[in-house]
């Protein structure tokens, strides 16, 4: 019988007598309720088992008999609570399928080390065994011969080793057997070598070969020295490149730079298919010392892999023994050079300054056309890619498109991803907002910047040739990729060399495979290919090695591009960081709260009326007993003058200190009316809370500065009553803006940035939500910005005269009449002057003002949307 199934019967235990059926090969027992004693521990006397199935039982352990079965090929074991496994498990080398799933408490047994060559109890052929030193000390009969099969009865098993614990305090006796043992294991050891001819039943101790002891390397050589290594007669030759042996081809044999280092095997088989081997390694004149160090280990670990018992030989420049000439027939010629040293130098890197015209054509994902470094090459309708190293400046025309701007950007992003080590700065440069930076690298300031690109252009299509090596002769052919295909990646083999020409750029591509003998022919070839076609001045040769492509090259090939992560939530000003401000930048984003986009999809929350606004108020500006301002000037906080309180620039950043008062509740009880007044003081208690302000275009200089200096000071001051808020431009809190009573005046710039020409101010009156975040925020002075849902206020200085000037009112159609009645107050406080005006009320003039600037604008305002109301 060699199947047996016995599925789904219910089965709690399986009979002794199945051991019997040796030619059983798959046993089925699946869906019973089989536990560990269901199972006999003969079962491992099926050898020729090899499916045991056991799935949905109650196993709680296997009997360790079951491990015997050399040829088991599937053990499943799903869906039972075995707990663990036998350690002999490990030893079924013809296991292939292991099911132990569904067993929530199962721990596997460790895997047993194993056992070095030479070492333990074999290579001295002591028996160690309790029994035979026993048997040495007192003289016991033999134990039974080899070919005995032990008893397999549990019950005789558990008495010896009762037996062994009895005997286990016999130390005495087992040191004098050990002892006895040594002494006739020399004496026999001996007589051996007196008499090899005669050989006994005793098994001698042979010493271990001298490449037994012989550690393997660390490295995998089987990248480097492949399997027919040392297998067939010849001559093979590694090179040493970047502390690795590198295969050279056949044609270069004999061929030496005198500044590199190489590894020379000669395979002889003789008659008999017995191999010798001859391991030189030759040393340049030049040579750096990593590469002579390498060739050195290198040859000796080649001469460990082959196990060959020939010795290494080291070979100078010009000083070679006839032994290695023989190898080459005398016919050895030195070349001058080699390649770089393996070790890092550390030297600055020049990058040459190169600007491309960034197009998108049909034919490509993107295009840099490179041009030159002029103001003449910038065109209105483009983006511009300007790479100065560290500096990467992206200029988009203002007729240029979003796709080419976001298309330089990631461009830009790659390039100091993977060539500048995220070191360098991107800025992102708008036309009409360009640096001084980036007109000095273009030679000056342009008069007039003019489109001048052809509207047919389309980017030449690339060519790409391949370097062979000839009969003495070198050929350039064309890579034939068919008809409308475009380059891909996998036309590139590294064995080889390419060169890519685009017409304004020719590329050499370098294998990490290809020959010496190639690379420099491919160099020469391509600068006498640039020279022969006319082409533009700004047209340069690049050498690219494989693995370290750049982006432009890159961006010839269809699908050959890196995934850069690019935030394009961050502004223009924000994606020229460079990699240290970016990563502080992340860390603080981490600790900043995260935007709650369920607020997208709730009701929007009503405003607050005006009546709970003012109620709100005034119970904050009760509670307030005093506030001083300060304001950062250079690198310190200076205390802000009184009149500026209230205004506010972009560029700056301010400290309030508010001192509150807080009341202290006290138990009825304990109220007397005597102890009135000293009760009334001892309730009165103070907090306070410095509010930071930063502008919108202030750096965080402001707030480094706070926190090293006077926050420190009010910490001593106000010990375990100071609360620091930080709050950003149009971000502030409703407590903070109440303090101003609807008078917070919001201007562009710095306090001290005095213009050349004095200019107009226009100023806008928002209350977002409520009244209390009322804001008088300055916009760009244009007649289009006016709506009739706002008021406006229009600052205008005199001539060199920027205390004294005219301020208009715009009162919109439909706005609210309480913001109509604010925007005069707000008014007063802009340019207090105009109520110095002799003869005229102050709001008489806001109206004449209102008027007049009715009529400046009434060609730029639509009719019926935006109307003055006094």
């Amino acid at each position: 019988m060699e199947v047996l199934n016995v599925s789904c019967n219910k089965l709690k235990s399986l009979p002794a007598s199945l051991s019997k059926l040796v030619s059983l090969k798959r046993l089925y027992i699946n869906v019973n309720q089989l536990d560990f004693e269901g199972i006999p521990a003969s079962i491992g006397k099926l050898q020729n088992l090899e499916h045991f199935v056991a799935s949905n039982n109650n196993l709680e352990l296997i009997p360790e008999g079951l491990c015997r079965c050399g040829k088991l090929k599937r053990l499943i074991l799903n869906r039972n609570r075995l707990v663990t496994l036998p350690d002999a498990i490990h030893a079924l080398t013809d296991l292939e399928t292991l099911d132990i799933r569904d067993n929530p408490n199962l721990v596997m047994p460790p895997k047993p080390k194993e056992k070095k060559t030479g070492s333990g109890p074999e290579f001295y052929n002591i028996d160690f065994s309790l029994q035979h030193q026993l048997r040495l000390a007192t003289g016991a009969p033999p134990s039974p011969s080899q070919g005995q099969q032990p008893s397999k009865d549990p019950l005789a098993r558990k008495m010896r080793l009762r037996k062994v614990k009895d005997t286990a305090g016999d130390s005495d006796k087992v040191l004098k057997g050990m002892t006895g043992v040594t002494e006739e294991k020399n004496k026999r050891l001996k007589e051996w070598t007196k008499d090899q001819e005669q050989e006994g039943d005793r098994q001698e101790a042979k010493p271990r070969r001298w490449d037994e002891g012989l550690e393997r390397p660390q490295l995998d050589y089987s990248d480097f020295f492949t399997e027919d290594t040392g297998q067939t007669a010849g001559v093979t030759v590694w090179q040493i490149e970047n502390f690795l042996p590198v295969l050279i081809e056949e044609a270069q044999h004999g061929k030496f730079y005198d500044a590199d280092c190489y590894i020379i095997l000669k395979t002889v088989i003789e008659d008999q298919e017995q191999k010798n081997w001859q391991i030189f390694f030759w040393i340049g004149k030049d040579s750096s010392l990593d590469k002579k160090a390498c060739a050195a280990i290198h040859s000796v670990n080649l001469r460990n892999l082959l196990g060959a018992e020939c010795r290494t030989i080291r070979e100078e420049q010009a000083d070679e023994s006839e032994e290695f000439l023989e190898v080459f027939d005398h016919n050895i010629s030195y070349i001058e050079g080699g390649t770089a040293s393996g070790f890092f130098t550390v030297e600055d890197t020049q990058y040459t300054v190169r600007m491309y015209r960034v197009s998108i054509p049909k034919t490509c994902n993107i295009h840099l056309e490179p041009v030159p470094v002029t103001l003449s090459a910038l065109d209105p309708r483009f983006s511009f890619l300007l790479d100065a190293g560290l500096r990467i400046y992206i200029w988009a025309g203002h007729r240029s498109t979003l796709n080419t701007r976001t298309k330089a950007r990631l461009m830009a992003e790659k390039i100091n991803k993977n060539e500048r080590k995220n070191e360098a700065e991107i800025s992102v440069i708008r036309q009409g907002q360009e640096t001084k930076a980036f007109w000095e690298l273009l030679g000056g300031l342009p008069d007039e910047i003019l489109p001048h690109v052809p509207e047919d252009f389309s980017p030449p299509k690339p060519r790409l040739y391949q370097v062979c090596l000839g009969m003495g002769y070198l050929e350039l052919p064309q890579v034939e990729l068919g008809a409308g295909q475009r380059l891909r990646k996998v036309v590139l083999n590294t064995r080889n060399v390419y060169i890519l020409d685009c017409y304004s750029d020719v590329f050499v591509w370098l294998g990490r495979k290809s020959t010496r003998l190639v690379r420099a022919a491919a160099l020469k070839l391509s600068q006498e290919l640039c020279n022969m076609l006319p082409r533009p001045d700004v047209a340069m040769v690049t050498r690219v090695q494989e693995g370290t492509e750049t982006q432009v090259f890159k961006s010839k090939f269809i699908g050959w591009d890196d995934i850069v992560p690019v935030d394009y939530t961050k502004s223009a000003e924000e994606a020229h960081k460079g990699g240290p401000e970016i990563k502080r930048d992340e860390d603080q984003a981490k600790k900043e709260a995260k935007t709650d986009l369920s607020a997208l999809f709730m009701p929007r929350q009503p405003s607050m009326s005006a009546a709970e606004a003012e109620q709100l108020m005034e119970e904050w500006n009760e509670d307030l007993d005093g506030m001083e301002s300060f304001v950062l000037e250079g690198k310190k906080f200076v205390r802000l003058p009184e009149e500026e309180i209230g205004h506010f620039y972009s560029g700056d950043s301010y400290v309030f200190l508010c001192r509150y008062w807080v009341p202290v509740e006290t138990p009825e009880q304990e109220e007397q009316e005597e102890d009135a007044p000293e009760q009334q003081e001892e309730q009165e208690d103070f907090q306070c809370v410095v509010y930071f302000w930063q502008g919108r275009d202030a750096s965080n200089m402001g707030w480094l500065t706070f926190t090293f200096s006077l926050q420190k000071k009010f910490e001593s001051l106000f010990p375990g009553k100071l609360e620091v808020v930080r709050t950003h431009q149009q971000q502030e809190n409703l407590k903070f803006l109440a303090h101003f009573k609807k008078k917070f005046i919001i201007h562009q710039g710095h306090r001290k940035d005095k213009p050349a020409e004095p200019q107009p101010s226009l100023f806008q009156i928002r209350a977002n939500g409520s009244p209390l975040c009322t804001r008088c925020i300055q916009i760009p002075a244009e007649g289009k910005l006016l709506n009739s849902e706002f008021c406006y206020i229009l600052k205008v200085p005199f001539d060199n005269d920027e205390t004294n000037g005219i301020v208009y009112v715009w009162i919109g159609r439909c706005s609210e009449p309480d913001e109509a009645k604010l925007v005069e107050d707000v008014s007063n406080d802009i340019n207090p002057n105009v109520r110095q005006q002799a003869g005229t009320p102050a709001a008489s003039v806001i109206i004449n003002h209102a008027l007049q600037l009715v009529e400046i604008h009434q060609s730029s305002i639509m009719k019926g949307t935006h109307t003055s109301k006094v």
